[in-house]
């Protein structure tokens, strides 16, 4: 017979079994617990009193309290009256003390309860009284042991069973099961690919994906493979997650929903259990798909840094769960697909794009023109639209928005509607609601005084008076001097004509000159300039920069990329561009040929609006006393601008 034979670990009981047995021990204990009855409870002064009168008869010293029994009244009156030795032996008073005699909870009508001070004096008093005291040290019974051995570690078992309580069906602890949402076929079914627009080429990628779930025969015959991962990469609401669900819908199968951060938590392994818990979910009710959200959350590579902390330690745990489940969780003829999503790829381990994982990345891009319109013609059913209402010019001046950004902007023209009473949305509702979005929201209760608002409006129209003639890729469609936004006291709104994916270098230079017409347009005016062209400054400097750094734009310089670009980044800023390490004197050059760009166009702005000057009057002039100029009128104003 071996170890395992003679020694068998229990089983942990079920939690109802706990609570019934500790509850059964509870009510006995209450059963023959001792009842103690209240004792008439006397101020300490009048106790005083009693035993300078002769009255007290034996007193029992009790942690922070006294009991003492009176003498019997007919004996008091003997002793008052002299017929009775006042002094009793210690053996008599003991016979006739009730609480000696009995347990330390008697009750009778001679007995009291008092709560001392610090009377150091109190023994003295007592012997002189010729009063039999004692003390009494509590002594731990059996109910006391019972307390204190026995019931805290019930407690302890009965909390250790409600956070390891175990599931009938999987036999996993509670905080290690998948917190991942489980959507069956019915309720997959509501979305589909006709949800989701602007995605042609995604979606023609993930059908294949859709075919194989509902007939995988048609694949498994020719002996193809279809791939265990599919990653959708692109930038934040581009529709990844509508794209996860429509294939669901369409291949009308369990689909499971869960975000990559959920995996970890404080209790280091919980991550990699809630990995096996998934996957195991996922076994019994194949086919189905898993989707996992923002997977750089747990997928990031571990070749970066060399020091480790115990949060990297659980995502590093975790991550090389998720790389063996993706190895091994073949469930025979039926299969089990994930979907992950990540706007950032450039981060995920090596491990998890290799063949055999996710074998597939698909992009997941912003639309185009033609993805816009439709994108708009799905959330427009939803609304209330107005007769004049033209989806197409809404779709061409928002380049560069997303599935989300379009929702969103559909959902503030209708606000915008039904703030002002009406009951269809207008395309005034959508030009607002581009502007909102695009500039921010207007700041009406931000007064500027007389010379404040003339600075602006000759700033905005020197803006706007260079872009006609250089406009850049862009086209002018609105001069306003009411602010927005956080810092803007005015704004030339330039809309796209066209979706536009290469720019020439001499269109940079068209959008250097009309940043700078603003602050060209005070020189002119004012002879002096203002801070209210910094930003227009920033953008300018950024543009003549990747002109030469980027792009190779520089006839000095050459065709040589000066800036390291990370690729795959979406998330944009600066931190995918770094400068390559160069001589102090090919520094010195760059820095040359920036400012000899951005003075270009500075140069050029101020040509064009010397020639125009008194055109930049007139308009300026109309701006302050209508703060909007827009549509036909400023057409009209533009089309007079000297080249």
């Amino acid at each position: 017979m071996g170890i395992k034979d003679k020694f068998q670990l229990l089983p942990i009981p079920p939690l109802e079994s706990l609570i019934l047995a500790s509850a059964g021990v509870l009510v006995v204990a209450y059963m023959f617990w001792p009842r103690s009855t209240k004792i008439p409870l006397q101020p300490y002064s009048e106790f005083l009193d009693q035993v300078e009168q002769n009255q007290v008869l034996c007193v029992r010293v009790q942690p922070n309290q006294l009991v003492y029994q009176l003498k019997d009244p007919l004996k008091n009156l003997e002793d008052a009256l002299g017929n009775v030795q006042k002094s009793v032996s210690g053996s008599n008073q003991a016979q006739q003390c009730d609480l000696i005699k009995a347990d330390q909870t008697t009750v009778s009508d001679k007995i009291f309860l008092t709560v001392p001070l610090n009377d150091p004096e109190l023994p003295k008093l007592l012997r002189t009284k010729g009063i039999l005291f004692y003390a009494v040290q509590p002594e731990s019974g059996f109910w006391s042991t019972l307390l204190a051995w026995v019931v805290p570690p019930v407690i302890l078992v009965l909390a250790m069973q409600f956070l390891l309580y175990r599931n009938e069906d999987r036999g996993s602890l509670a905080f290690s099961k998948s917190k991942a949402k489980v959507y069956v076929e019915g309720e997959t079914a509501k979305i589909t690919f006709k949800d989701v627009a602007g995605a042609e080429e995604a979606k023609t990628e993930l059908v294949e994906i859709v075919e194989f779930l509902k007939n995988p025969q048609r694949f498994s015959k020719i002996g193809a493979r279809i791939p265990k991962g599919v990653l959708l990469v692109g930038p934040p609401g581009t529709g990844k997650t509508l794209l996860a669900k429509a294939v669901a819908g369409e291949a009308g199968v369990t689909f499971f929903s869960i975000s990559a951060s959920e995996f970890v938590e404080l209790f280091v392994g919980t991550g990699a259990a809630r990995v096996r818990d998934l996957f195991d979910q996922a076994k019994k009710q194949a086919p189905c798909i898993i989707f996992i959200d923002e997977l750089d959350a747990i997928g990031k590579s571990r070749s970066g840094g060399t020091s480790h902390s115990g949060g990297n330690d659980e995502r590093e745990q975790t991550l090389n769960q998720l790389l063996t489940e993706m190895d091994g969780f073949s469930v025979g003829d039926a299969t089990v697909i994930v979907l992950a999503a990540t706007n950032r790829p450039e981060t995920l381990d090596p491990a998890l794009l290799r063949p055999g994982r996710f074998d597939r990345q698909v992009l997941v891009d912003r639309p185009d023109l033609s993805g816009r319109l439709e994108i708009l013609e799905i959330y427009a059913k939803k609304i209330q639209l107005g007769e004049d209402l033209n989806l197409k010019e809404i779709a061409t001046q928002t380049q560069g928005f997303a599935g989300a950004d379009l929702a969103n902007l559909v959902n503030e023209a209708a606000l915008l509607a039904a703030r002002n009473q009406r009951e269809y949305v207008l395309q005034a509702d959508f030009k607002e609601a581009i502007e909102r979005v695009v500039a921010g929201l207007e700041k009406k209760s931000r007064v500027l005084n007389d010379q404040e608002r003339k600075v602006v409006a000759y700033h905005e129209v020197g803006h706007a008076l260079v872009g006609a003639v250089m406009p850049g890729g862009g086209k002018v469609s609105k001069i306003s001097i009411i602010p927005r936004g956080l810092s803007a006291l005015g704004y030339t709104l330039k809309m796209p004509t066209e979706d536009r994916f290469l720019m020439t270098d001499k269109e940079f230079c068209q959008q250097i000159a009309m940043l700078l017409g603003g602050r060209v347009a005070e020189e002119v005016v004012f002879g002096s300039v203002t801070n209210g062209a910094s930003d227009d400054l920033q953008r300018a400097t950024d543009i003549a920069e990747r002109m030469v750094t980027s792009y190779g734009m520089s006839k000095v310089l050459g065709p040589l990329a000066y800036e390291k670009r990370q690729q795959g980044g979406f998330l944009g800023g600066n931190e995918g561009h770094l400068r390559r390490m160069v001589s102090a004197e090919t520094s010195k050059a760059i820095d040359e040929e920036v400012k000899q760009i951005v003075d270009s166009g500075h140069q050029q702005a101020l040509t064009i609006l010397n020639n125009n000057r008194e055109l930049l009057e007139m308009i300026a002039q109309h701006l302050l006393s209508t703060e909007i100029i827009e549509g036909e009128e400023l057409q009209q104003l533009l089309d007079q601008v000297k080249n």
